[in-house]
Parts: C-alpha cells; structure tokens; sequence
C-alpha cells in the first residue's frame, strides 16, 4: 500500500515538472516572438489600430502556443515525406516549411493581429525553433529525474520499481553490477597518420590531445594495396577484403562494373564477405552502424549503404535522416550551418583561383553543395546516431565521419581548409566525450581511420592526357585530337604504329581526324578505370585475365608505353611463363614469385611486395593494374580521377592510416611489430570488444531504428551518473 502512494505521488510530480517545463517554454517562446515582433518591421501582432500590452503579450503567446504545437505535431510527418527528396535539397527546404509552419501559426491567431511576410516568416522561425529547443534542453539537463527518465525513454526500457519514491536504480547503482564497458569506434575518412600528428602538434583537435596526454596510445597501420575506404572498411567490419581489387572495378565473368559507393555493389561486396568468413561481422552483438559503407552485422542502422538497395521502410537509406530532422531546431541549425558551409567553399575556391593556386581541379557545379552535406549534414546525423546510441547503452558502435575525405580530395591534404575541417571533428569528438559520461555505461572511444591521402598533381593535369587516353593511344585506337597533340599521347600512337607496322610487314592507314572533344566510339576498347591513383585497364572481349604474352600479341606498343611513361610507377600483369611480373621503367621486369621491396616497387616503402601479391590472387584482378608514379621526396603521386588529394593505391601518407586506442586495451601488435591491413585491424577490434564482456546491459534496450538517432545535447551540470 505504501509502495502504491509513493508510485502514485511520483507520477504527480512527474507530470507536474513536465508542466512547469511546458509553461516554462511556452513563455520563453512567446517572449521571443513579442521582441521579434519589435526587431522586424514586417512582423507584427497587432491590430491596424494598435493593442494594449496586455493585448499584444497574449496574440504573442497564442502564436507561440500554436507554432510550438504544429512544430510537435506536423513537423515529424513533414520531414517523413522529406525523405523522398534528394538529400541535397533538404537543407534548402528545411528554412521554408519551418516559415511556412509560422505563417500557419500566425493565421490561427484570432481576430487577424498575426502577420509576417514570408521573408521574416523564415526568420523568426528559425529564431523561435533554436530558442525553443534549448530552453527545453537546458530544463532537462538541471532536472535530475527528467534527466534520468530521458535516459531510460531513449534507452526504450521500463522504468525499475521506485524505491521509497526515490528515483529508478541506473544500472551499476544501488549496489548492482557495474555494466561492462561499450565500444565506440569513429572512423575519420580519409585522416592519415601524418595528418593527425600534425593536427594535434598545432593545436587544431584539442580533444586527440588530451586523449593522447592522458588515456590513448597512437598506432600507425598500413592498408593493403586498395587504400580506400570500400576495401578498408570492408576487411574492418567483416574481417575480409579478399577480392577487392580498387574502389572500382570490372568483372568479366558478370560483366558488372563494381563501384564501391553504389548500393547495388556494396550490398554484393558485403554479402560475398560475409559468405566468406561464415561471420555476421563485428557489430553482430547489439551493435549499430552510422554513415558506414557496410552494416558489419549490426541490427542498428542509419546511413548504411549496403542497406539502401534492400527494400522496407528500415532499409531506406534516409531513414537515419528521420529522427533528427524531426526537431526543428536540428534541421534549421543544420541547414544553417549546410548553407554557410556551400558559401566557404564558394569563397575557398574563388580564392584558390585568384592565388593561381597549383595543383588545383574544378570546384564548381554541385560540388559546393556536395561538401555541404558531407562536412555538415552527415555529420550532425551521423554524431545524433551516435549520441542515441550511447545513450542506448549499446555493446559496440561504429560510425564514419567523411568530412576530411570529401574536402582534401579537391582541397589537398594539406592546408588551411582542410585544417578547418579537422577543427569541426574535434569540436564533434568532444561533444561525444561529453554525453559518453552520462551513458548508462561506461564507453571506451577507440578513433581510427581507413586510410590516408597523398598530395600529387593529377595525371592529365601533369601530362594533358587521361590514362583512358594513353591506353587507346598505346592500343592504336583513335584518341581525340587534344590527345594527340601531347608529347605523350604523340608518343604512344607512334609506337603503336610501329609496332603494328612491325607485326604486320606493312604500312598501316592513318586514322581520321576527329573534332576536338568528340566522342570516341569505343565498344571493343578496353575498359579503363581509376580509384585515386591506381589504374585498372580490362579487355573485356577476353572472358579470362589476358597474359602479358596475349596483350602482347594484341597490342604489342602497350605495355611499353605505360611501363615507360614518367608518371607511372609500375604495372602488374599475368604472365604465361612467369606466373605474373611487375614492370617497371627500362624493361625491369620481376616475376611475383621472386617480388621483394626493392626494384620496381623500391620507392613504395616496406610492404608493397607483399601488398601487390596478395592482390594479384584476387579472382577479379584486371587485366593489367597500373600505379602511379611516387616522388618520395615530395610524397607526391598522380591521380587519374580529378583529386589532388587521392588514395587507392600505394605511395606516401594513403597508405599510412592511424588507431588512436585507449591504453585500457592490451597493445594493437606486438613491441617492434608492425598493424598490416583492414583484416589484422578488424581481428584487434574483435579482441578488444571480447575483452570488455562482463555484466551487460540487456540487450532489449535497443531502440528502434527510428528512434535511435535522438539528440540529447549535453550542457551544464546533470544530475549523478554512473560516475557519481
């Protein structure tokens, strides 16, 4: 019977802290429109003929009540039929349906005393929506048991049985066992060894400094010979990248062009993996995975591209979008800051163009948009994902921020944008750090990336061709004119030419002159493909992988002309007597068996012998792989995409990702050893979760897709955690 009271006075006082923060809001809410209402010329609440205060306090309070209720009730199913937008023009749209949703506010206030033109609509609601929610977040966090209650309501449990009416036992608390430790693994796209280094060095990730002075060890790794993020990435979650021979590639037993970042082929990708270690991946037990190219066996997914070309609402890929957005004060924040961000880049390489800056690649079209969304849309989703994950409590988490890539790929590397860049993800690791303390767990955050990038002028920009144009060259096929006019396009027909004139005893017809830009028919040409600055050319014609001596007969100039051109570094192709050889400039020539790090490969560092091997078993490897150039000197190479910042290949800082773990994990290797490739990566992390198992926190926690990615910003003081 006394339990009973003490139940019955606690939901009273529950409901009665929930009003005063309704009330609380509400006039904090209407305070905010009345002095808009005095800053805005053409925002007004009052009648023609003027109002008492009194008069003009209530329509303000009326159209706060009315906008904060269409905010809570109309807002969610606006940003569920949102979803069917492309992601790009949500972040435009986001400013005029919160206005729009004003404007129906004001039009709901009696007597006619709202009105706003649309200009001003999108502005005092954006005002309103920011204030709003920070209000009621900030009343949140300085109520302990609201605090708590969010906890268990994100945490989608029942609530224990109160004791004396106190409020419910978190777990670990009151004498229980202490939770075993979750995992939090935060991918940073792209953020080489070097660059992290320096990064902190010049103060720019303050929060990877203090975890380096006081609770993390460094590691540097090194990738397989693909350094990308879909064979990474691929070997880290489902522990094999076997038979992931670049971002793209083609197969000619399907006759499938495989492209990493395409949902079709990523969901093939990961279900080979999958059939191939017999293993769900390392997010299988009460994991999530966030903004990742695979779901690695997690039943929690947002932003998972493997997931998008299933069908079922849980499988879209915008799902993750949904709960986030559906605050308005998120989606006007972050489709402040998408706009801001489109603008910089806009500026950055207006700038970029007036300092002649070189190297320099296009950064006009969509392309400022396209940073916007990464470097901040996806950001806030994916740091929301991982928030509601931790507050969750879930086992293990893994989630990929990919700022830092889209931006070096035509920023550079290395320098001040992407300097600001590495800035905002700190600013985000921080704010995780912070809300880690109040999980109902301890969290261990281990921060890693899947590669790095190399610095280099492209290879058409060095040489005025594009290796599709130096193959077809170096094929004799005909090339455009622009082509023919470079040294080493000329160069290539010319050998081609002689070649053939060669095999065949006899002058051979010169090709048609074609219009400066034409399009080259080209169905029995090769098909040539590039992942940053590694090159793959495949014969499609030919169902097996072509030997050297078969290429040879076909196109006797090619192999030649790749191997001896300045801005290639070596070629990899079977070979009938040798097994497979590398070629390099001057005729070297080494059979795979006999590889070592030297020769051809001598300037790629320690390791690349046996990366080009590995690769080289790969049932899809193409006909002939073709790596850049490398200057050890500058850490220079060629990409042949339009990047001056690329990987893909081997040469310099793409190689060389990093591992930032705490030092409560044993050691990644051995003293004196060296971490080598996605797939030793993923069997570390598989030995750290195992050595978290301890008392769990039930696995029926987790949330539902839907409400995994809640929000819960973390400011002032909170009530006791489980660090008291």
């Amino acid at each position: 019977m006394g339990d009973g009271r003490w139940r019955t006075a606690g939901r009273w006082r529950t409901a009665g802290s929930a009003l005063v923060r309704v009330v609380v809001v509400w006039a904090v809410s209407t305070l905010t429109m009345l002095a808009l209402a005095g800053l805005l010329p053409d925002f007004q609440l009052q009648s023609a003929d003027g109002d008492s205060i009194t008069r003009t306090a209530l329509t303000a309070a009326w159209g706060a009540g009315a906008f904060g209720l269409l905010s809570a009730l109309v807002w969610p199913v606006i940003v569920r039929a949102l979803l069917l937008v492309p992601a790009l023009v949500l972040g435009l749209l986001v400013f005029f349906l919160n206005g729009s949703l004003l404007l129906i506010a004001l039009w709901l206030i009696p007597d006619g005393r709202g009105a706003a033109d649309p200009e001003n609509a999108v502005v005092v609601a954006a005002v309103m929506s920011a204030v709003a929610s920070a209000t009621s977040t900030a009343l949140a966090v300085r109520d302990d048991d609201a605090y708590r209650r969010r906890l268990y309501r994100l945490a989608d449990r029942k609530r224990p049985r109160a004791v004396a009416g106190g409020p419910p036992t978190p777990p670990g608390a009151g004498g229980g066992p202490e939770p075993a430790p979750g995992t939090l693994f935060l991918q940073l796209d792209g953020v080489g060894h070097r660059v992290l280094r320096d990064a902190v060095a010049d103060g720019l990730m303050p929060t990877v400094a203090d975890w380096l002075d006081s609770s993390h060890r460094l590691t540097p790794w090194r990738t397989d010979w693909s350094s990308q993020t879909g064979a990474s990435q691929l070997g880290i979650l489902h522990g094999s990248n076997e038979d992931v021979p670049a971002f793209r590639w083609y197969e000619k037993d399907t006759r499938r062009l495989m492209v990493s970042n395409r949902p079709a082929s990523a969901v093939e990708i990961q279900r080979r993996a999958i059939e191939r270690t017999g293993d769900g991946g390392l997010l299988t037990v009460d994991g999530a995975s966030r903004g990742n190219l695979f779901s690695g066996g997690a039943d929690q997914l947002a932003l998972v591209l493997s997931m998008a070309a299933r069908r079922g609402r849980r499988n879209r890929s915008r799902a993750g979008y949904f709960t986030y957005f559906s605050d308005p004060a998120n989606a006007v924040r972050t489709a402040g800051s998408f706009v801001a961000e489109a603008a910089r880049e806009m500026v950055q390489s207006i700038r970029a163009r007036l300092r002649k800056e070189t190297p320099r690649v296009s950064r006009g079209g969509t392309y400022p948009f396209i940073r916007a969304f990464a470097t901040v849309v996806e950001r806030d989703v994916v740091v929301a994902s991982v928030i509601g994950d931790m507050l969750a409590g879930r086992t293990a988490v893994y989630a990929d921020l990919v700022a830092y890539d889209e931006v070096a790929h035509h920023s550079g590397p290395h320098g001040h944008d992407t300097d600001r860049v590495l800035a905002r993800l700190d600013r985000s690791l921080a704010l995780i750090a912070k809300v880690a303390e109040h999980a109902p767990r301890p969290y261990r955050i281990v921060l890693l990336s899947d590669h790095g990038q190399s610095p280099g002028e492209t290879f058409e920009g060095a040489y005025g061709l594009t290796l599709r144009d130096l193959v077809r060259a170096g094929c004799g096929l005909p090339v455009p004119r622009r082509v023919r006019r470079t040294r080493s396009g000329s160069e290539a027909r010319d050998a081609a030419r002689d070649a053939l004139r060669s095999a065949l005893h006899r002058p051979v017809d010169e090709y048609a002159e074609e219009a400066e830009g034409a399009t080259v028919p080209d169905k029995a040409g090769p098909v040539v493909l590039a992942s940053g600055n590694l090159g793959l050319i495949s014969f499609p014609g030919v169902p097996h992988r072509m030997t050297r001596e078969e290429i040879e007969r076909r196109h006797p100039a090619l192999l030649r002309t790749l191997a001896n051109h300045p801005g290639i570094g070596f070629l990899l192709v079977a070979s009938a007597e040798h097994g497979s050889v590398v070629l390099g400039r001057d005729g070297a020539e080494v059979p795979v068996a006999e590889l070592a790090d030297d020769g051809p490969l001598a300037v790629f560092g320690r390791g690349a012998a046996d990366a080009v091997r590995r690769t080289d078993g790969f049932r899809h490897v193409a006909d002939i792989m073709v790596n850049s150039m490398y200057d050890p000197a500058t850490g220079t190479v060629h990409a042949f995409e339009e990047q001056i910042g690329s990987h893909g290949g081997l040469g310099g800082e793409q190689s060389r990702p990093f591992l930032l773990s705490p030092v409560d994990f044993s050691a990644p290797v051995e003293a004196g050893a060296e971490l080598v490739g996605a797939e030793q990566v993923h069997r570390v992390l598989r030995r750290w979760l195992r050595e978290c198992v301890g008392p769990q926190v039930p696995l029926e926690i987790s949330l539902p897709t839907s409400d995994a990615e809640a929000f819960l910003p973390v400011k002032g003081a909170a009530g006791p955690d489980k660090n008291n």
